[in-house]
């Protein structure tokens, strides 16, 4: 019984590993948008995908990053300043791209850009700093996607949302978690009604991964910021000492836990948009596939015990 399942596991393995091979032909024909170029996997992204011949739009946020990136890539690419939280940003960055893709359409777009911060417990936390990433995390995500999406129907091409691993489970407290959790949302729903236009969307989920997300000194101001803000009766709830023993934790953490091997994320991006039969999800990392992903399966009673069993506790918590 055992060995039988076991091989059909195997057959069906290797049968997947064969299919995934196929990639899709001339990319030197094919237009790639990819938000969020100015470091981490956007940068590495459009590096790789310019180097395989596709034709690739890098929208960066800062000077520096365009100016970083054409340094290391060919003509083909093109750079432009792109801020995902503002309309006529967005709206210039579709018009150039569809004087430029002509009647071929946009074949991919990968929707990079994201924050993580602020972050912090939701008692912490005003409506500002949700709205602050949403506009990037999620309405970001959306609202590129439906400035292109006449473009990529047209090439019956790709759309590569960047989720995370923490839309599926909600291991940190703010909007983070409440952003990817509306991508996977988006994504699922954009997935279903492209279908019939022979449009295919995926989904990236990475664990932990040595971007500026992770940074610890972005992290670590965030938290004082936040923690300086609040009202006495708050801060009395947590303990005077709270702060620190929370920046304490998570320097431990983040020094332990992000991969610093980026292109596990980049080599997904990269085959979501070659392959002829791309991934409806991949989860990138050590930790999403054996750590997050199998735990967001679980019972909220087990879930819930194993993010909380090391957790900090407030100076007035009752249990």
């Amino acid at each position: 019984m055992w060995l039988v399942l076991f091989s059909l596991v195997c057959i069906f393995l290797f049968y997947r590993w064969l299919r995934e091979l196929r990639r899709v032909p001339e990319f030197n024909k094919k237009y790639v948008f990819i938000t969020g170029c100015d470091s981490g996997f956007g940068h590495l992204l459009a590096k790789r995908l310019d180097h395989l011949g596709f034709r690739v739009f890098a929208g960066c946020f800062t000077e520096k990053g365009q100016d970083e990136l054409k340094k290391s890539t060919s003509d083909k690419l093109v750079t432009f300043h792109l801020d995902v939280t503002k309309s006529d940003s967005i709206r210039k960055a579709a018009e150039l791209i569809k004087s430029t893709v002509g009647e071929a359409g946009l074949w991919g777009l990968v929707n990079n850009a994201g924050i993580s911060v602020p972050a912090a417990s939701c008692d912490w936390l005003n409506i500002d700093d949700y709205r602050q990433m949403l506009d990037v995390n999620t309405f970001g995500v959306i609202e590129v996607t439906l400035s292109v999406l006449q473009l990529i129907k047209k090439a019956r091409g790709r759309i590569v949302n960047m989720a995370s691993v923490f839309g599926r489970i909600s291991p940190v407290g703010g909007p983070y978690c409440v952003s990817k959790y509306a991508v996977e949302a988006f994504n699922d729903c954009t997935r279903i009604d492209m279908k019939p236009f022979g449009v295919k969307v995926c989904c990236l989920e990475p664990g932990f991964f040595k971007t500026t997300i992770t940074d610890s000194d972005v992290i670590e101001r965030n938290l004082r910021r936040i923690w300086e803000r609040l009202p006495g009766n708050i801060k009395e709830d947590y303990g005077s000492d709270f702060l620190e023993k929370a920046l304490k934790l998570s320097s431990e953490t983040l020094a332990k836990l992000p991969d610093a091997n980026l292109m596990k994320v980049v080599s997904c991006m990269e085959h979501a948009i070659a392959a002829v039969h791309p991934r409806t999800r991949y989860s990138p990392g050590w930790d999403a596939k054996f750590l997050w992903l199998p735990l967001s399966y679980m019972p909220t009673v087990i879930s819930d015990y194993v993010i909380t069993m090391k957790g900090l506790k407030p100076a007035k918590a009752v249990v």
